[in-house]
């Protein structure tokens, strides 16, 4: 009974995001390539410029 329960409890529901859904990175998508990459690069440059600014304040 143990068995067929602890079975039971490690399904996913339907509908649900499973990990042998996922797919790779389609860099020819110009979408996949503006929030992979552009995004982050940005956000990175974003900070370190918004942390200088920070620190000439003080």
């Amino acid at each position: 009974m143990l068995l067929v329960y602890g079975a039971l409890m490690l399904q996913l529901p339907i509908g649900t995001p499973n990990p042998d859904d996922n797919s790779a990175i389609d860099l020819s998508s110009p979408f996949d390539v503006i929030v992979f990459i552009v995004m982050p690069i940005a956000m990175i440059i974003f900070y370190i410029v918004w942390r200088r600014a920070k620190r000439k304040d003080k």
